[in-house]
C-alpha cells in the first residue's frame, strides 16, 4: 500500500469521526488504533516507510510519523472548526451547557452520587459535574483525597523528599564542597511539615468541588438500594447512578496485632515518634521499600523480609537486582525467601519477630523497637451494603465490572482499588473519568498496557509494559536495548549516576512493549515512555526525536537507539 493511500484512509477514518457527534470520542480512539496498525502494515520499521515517501517525491521528510500526525492535526482543526465550534461544546457557553445538562435530574434527585473521596472518587465526581451532570461525593473521613493524600502517596512523599535531603546534608554535602556543621533532625518539625502539605492538597480538592458546583455530603455512605445512598444511617441521597470508590485498606498479617506504635502499618509509619534503633519490614514491595529507606536515612538500622526472592513485585527482574545491591549500600539489609511466623512485644518494650525460610528450616528470632507491616492492602468495601443490593464480588473481595465498570447491578459501578488491578491512584483517576464518560453516553477509555509503576526511593524505579519475564511466558519475540545513567552527561555533572534504562520492543514491527528505569528522577522519566506506547510508538521512532542536552531524558533516546541499531554513548 502506498503511504499516500495509507494517510487518505486514516484521514478518512478522522473526519468520520468528527462529522459524527455520536461517535465523536469512539472514532479518535479508533484513529489512534488505526494508525497503530498502519504502523503494523509496514513492520513497524520506519526506514522502509522513508523509502515508500522517498519514492514517492518526498525524500526529505525523515520522519514519517511526524508527517502523519502533522497532516492528521491540522485536518482535525480545519474540520472540527466547521463541524463543531469549540464554544458549541462548551459548558461555560449557553448552548454547550444545554446540551451538557441533558442528562441533568430533578433537584431533588442526583444524576451519580460517588461513594468514596480518595483520587478515584473525587476525581470522577468533578468530571461527571463538568459534563453536567448533578453530583454529590459522600466521604466520611473528614478530609478529601482517601488513602492517598491523608495517609499514603502524599504524605509519604514529603518524607522521602526530606529524608533524601537529610541524608544528602549528613554524607554528601561535603563531596560537593558544600561543608555544614552541626546538622540536626528535627523530626517533629519535618512531620509538620508533611501535615501542612496533605492539608494544603486535601483543602484544594474542597475548592475544586465548590469550583465545579459538586456537593460534598461529610458522613459513611452505604447502598441501600440500586438508586440510594444512605449517609451515616440518617440522610437518604436519590440518584441514577451509583459509583463505588471506596479504595483499600491495609491487609492484616495473621496473628500480629498492629497497635500503631511498636507493630505499625503504613499509617503509623508515617507518624513515629522517634527514629528507632532498629525496624524491621515485613514485605518488599513498593509501600515497604520507601517506608524502610525513609526511617534507614533518618538513622535506623532497617532490615527488609520478604517471602520471595526477589524484591518490587512486578518489577523487571535485572532492575530488581541492580535495586536491591543500591539499597544494599544505602545501609538496608534483606531477607529473601523468608517467611515471618510471629511479632509480638516482650517486657523490654521491644517486638520479638520469628522468621525462618519459605521453605522451612530453622527459626530465628529477632529483637527490633518497631516492625512495619507491610504485605499490601486489600479492597474496602466492608460496611458497605454490597450484600443486601446484591453486588457481586470475586474470591478476593473485589467487586465484578464489566468494561463499562458496572456491576451486576446496572445503576451501580466501581473504580479504583474496589475492583481487580494495581491499586494505584492515577490508576483509579482514568477509571472514575472514563466510567463518569459512560453514565454521561460517550466512551470511557482506560489502557491497562500504559499504567506506570513508580517506586519513589532514591534512586527511583519506575516501569510500564510488560517485562522480559511476561513476553517470555506468552511467547513474543522481542528485543532489547539498554543505557546506563553512568554515561549520561547530566547524570555525571549532577553526580547521580546509579542505574539504567531498559526498553523492550516487539522483534518484527520494532513497537515498544516495555520500558523500565532505575536511576535518578525515574518517576519523571517514565511519562515518555507511557506516551510511547499509549501511541503505539517503535524504539526508532523514540531514538529519532531530538532530545535537549544535556538531560536525563537522553538516556532514554539512547536506550531506544539500542534496541533497534546503537547507542552513541556507551
Amino acid at each position: 500500500m502506498p503511504p499516500w493511500v495509507s494517510i487518505a484512509c486514516t484521514l478518512g477514518l478522522y473526519q468520520t469521526a468528527i462529522f459524527c457527534p455520536c461517535i465523536r470520542q469512539e472514532g479518535c480512539r479508533r484513529l489512534r488504533a488505526s494508525i497503530r496498525q498502519r504502523q503494523g502494515h509496514y513492520g513497524g520499521n520506519w526506514r522502509v516507510v522513508r523509502q515508500h515517501i522517498a519514492s514517492a517525491g518526498i525524500g526529505h521528510i525523515t520522519n514519517p510519523t511526524y508527517l502523519l500526525l502533522t497532516m492528521l492535526r491540522y485536518q482535525a482543526r480545519s474540520v472540527q472548526r466547521l463541524a463543531a465550534p469549540k464554544s458549541a461544546f462548551s459548558a461555560a457557553s449557553p448552548f454547550g451547557a444545554v446540551l451538557l445538562r441533558r442528562y441533568a435530574s430533578s433537584s431533588s434527585e442526583y444524576d451519580v452520587v460517588v461513594v468514596g473521596g480518595g483520587p478515584g472518587g473525587y476525581v470522577a465526581a468533578i468530571k461527571a459535574s463538568q459534563l453536567g451532570l448533578k453530583t454529590a461525593c459522600v466521604e466520611g473521613r473528614g478530609a478529601l483525597g482517601g488513602t492517598c493524600l491523608n495517609v499514603g502517596c502524599i504524605p509519604s512523599k514529603s518524607l522521602l523528599h526530606n529524608s533524601h535531603l537529610y541524608k544528602e546534608a549528613l554524607h554528601d554535602f561535603a563531596n560537593r564542597g558544600i561543608e555544614v556543621e552541626g546538622v540536626k533532625l528535627n523530626l517533629e518539625k519535618m512531620l509538620g511539615q508533611k501535615d501542612k502539605s496533605v492539608k494544603g492538597l486535601t483543602g484544594g480538592i474542597e475548592m475544586l468541588f465548590r469550583k465545579n458546583k459538586t456537593d460534598y455530603v461529610k458522613g459513611w455512605g452505604k447502598i441501600v438500594g440500586p438508586n440510594e445512598v444512605q449517609v451515616d444511617g440518617e440522610k437518604t441521597l436519590k440518584t441514577k447512578n451509583i459509583i463505588i470508590a471506596t479504595g483499600s485498606e491495609v491487609s492484616p498479617f495473621p496473628g500480629i496485632e498492629i497497635d500503631e506504635e511498636s507493630i505499625v502499618s503504613s499509617t503509623g509509619a508515617l507518624s513515629l515518634k522517634k527514629v528507632p534503633e532498629k525496624m524491621m519490614v515485613i514485605g518488599g514491595g513498593v509501600i515497604g521499600l520507601e517506608l524502610g529507606s525513609v526511617w534507614g536515612r533518618l538513622g535506623a538500622e532497617v532490615t527488609t523480609v520478604e517471602y520471595l526472592n526477589a524484591i518490587g513485585a512486578g518489577m523487571d527482574a535485572d532492575l530488581a537486582k541492580a535495586f536491591q545491591k543500591t539499597l544494599q549500600k544505602q545501609g538496608m539489609k534483606f531477607k529473601l525467601s523468608t517467611k515471618v511466623i510471629s511479632a509480638k512485644k516482650n517486657a523490654n518494650g521491644k517486638v520479638d519477630v520469628v522468621i525462618e525460610p519459605a521453605k522451612g528450616g530453622a527459626q530465628e528470632t529477632v529483637e527490633v523497637d518497631v516492625v512495619l507491616v507491610a504485605i499490601g492492602r486489600r479492597p474496602n468495601t466492608k460496611g458497605l451494603g454490597l450484600e443486601e443490593v446484591g453486588v457481586e464480588v470475586d474470591n478476593k473481595g473485589r467487586v465484578k465490572v464489566d468494561h463499562e465498570f458496572k456491576t451486576n447491578v446496572p445503576a451501580i459501578r466501581a473504580i479504583g482499588d474496589v475492583i481487580p488491578g494495581p491499586m494505584l491512584a492515577h490508576k483509579a483517576e482514568e477509571e472514575g473519568i472514563a466510567a463518569v464518560e459512560y453514565i454521561a453516553g460517550g466512551h470511557g477509555h482506560v489502557n491497562y498496557d500504559a499504567i506506570p509503576s513508580v517506586i519513589y526511593t532514591w534512586p527511583e524505579v519506575a516501569w510500564v509494559g510488560k517485562t522480559e519475564k511476561e513476553l517470555k511466558e506468552s511467547g513474543v519475540k522481542y528485543k532489547v536495548g539498554s543505557f546506563p545513567f553512568a554515561a549520561n552527561s547530566r547524570a555525571k555533572t549532577i553526580n547521580d549516576y546509579d542505574g539504567l534504562i531498559k526498553v523492550i520492543s516487539d522483534a518484527e514491527t520494532d513497537r515498544i512493549l516495555g520500558a523500565h528505569i532505575f536511576g535518578p528522577n525515574a518517576g519523571e522519566l517514565i511519562a515518555e515512555a507511557v506516551l510511547a506506547l499509549e501511541y503505539g510508538a517503535s524504539s526508532e521512532d523514540i531514538a529519532r526525536t531530538c532530545h535537549a542536552h544535556p538531560t536525563l531524558s537522553e538516556a532514554f533516546k539512547e536506550a531506544c537507539m539500542a534496541v533497534y541499531d546503537k547507542p552513541i554513548h556507551f
